[in-house]
C-alpha cells in the first residue's frame, strides 16, 4: 500500500505509471490531469479505469482524482466515435479544481460481507465528495399525526450534496483497488480536516 505523502520528486511518475496500466491513451490523459495539475505537488491520488457498454459497443471512461496540498483534483476522460462535428473517433477530457478548504464532505462506505467473522477487507468502497457545486433534493408531502387532518402542509425534503462519487468492487476491480480508494479517502479525509 502507498504512502502518503508522497516523495515529490517520484509522484508525477507514480500518477503516469498508474494511468498507463490502464492502457486507455496515457498520453492523452496524463496530459489532461498535469495541465490541471499546473505544477503543483501531488499528495495523492486514485486511478479509476471504467468501461461500459453503450447499445453495442465498449465504451471507455477513466476518472483520476489528485490530491494536492490545496485543491482536489477531477479528470474525467471519455471516448466517442465520431460525430457531424468530429468524424473522427476522439477523447473528451473534463477536469475540475477544488479548493480542498471548500470541499464541505467526504463520505466513505465500506461493504463487508460475512461481518460475524470480525473485521475484513472491504469487498466494495464507495467515496463520495460534497462541496456544493452539485445539489440534491428529494421532497415529500408534508404530513401530520391527524389521520383526519386535510390540511396542505406543504413539503418536506432533505438538501444533500453529492457531487462526485466513485465506487470501487473486489470482485470488479480487485480487491487492491478497494484498498486504494479507501488509502486515498483517508488521505483526502485527513487534508480537509479543520
Amino acid at each position: 500500500m502507498r504512502k502518503t505523502p508522497f516523495d515529490a520528486a517520484s509522484s508525477d511518475s507514480a500518477l503516469k505509471r498508474a494511468i498507463e496500466r490502464t492502457g486507455y491513451y496515457p498520453e492523452v490523459v496524463f496530459d489532461g490531469v498535469a495541465t490541471a495539475l499546473a505544477g503543483e505537488e501531488i499528495v495523492d491520488f486514485h486511478v479509476h479505469h471504467e468501461p461500459t457498454i453503450e447499445h453495442d459497443e465498449v465504451r471507455r471512461h477513466i476518472t483520476v482524482v489528485v490530491l494536492t496540498p490545496s485543491r482536489l483534483i477531477l479528470a474525467h476522460t471519455d471516448e466517442h466515435g465520431g460525430d457531424d462535428l468530429l468524424p473522427h473517433p476522439y477523447t473528451s477530457t473534463s477536469t475540475e479544481a477544488i479548493a480542498l478548504s471548500s470541499v464541505k464532505s467526504v463520505v466513505v462506505t465500506r461493504m463487508v460481507t460475512n461481518p460475524d467473522r470480525g473485521a475484513q477487507p472491504a469487498a466494495e468502497a464507495v467515496l463520495t465528495i460534497g462541496w456544493g457545486g452539485v445539489g440534491r433534493i428529494d421532497l415529500e408531502p408534508a404530513g401530520c399525526n391527524d389521520p383526519n387532518c386535510d390540511a396542505d402542509h406543504g413539503y418536506t425534503g432533505v438538501l444533500a450534496s453529492d457531487d462526485f462519487s466513485l465506487r470501487v468492487s473486489a470482485a470488479a476491480e480487485g480487491q487492491a483497488e478497494v484498498d486504494r480508494l479507501l488509502a486515498f479517502a483517508a488521505s483526502l479525509s485527513a487534508h480537509t480536516q479543520g
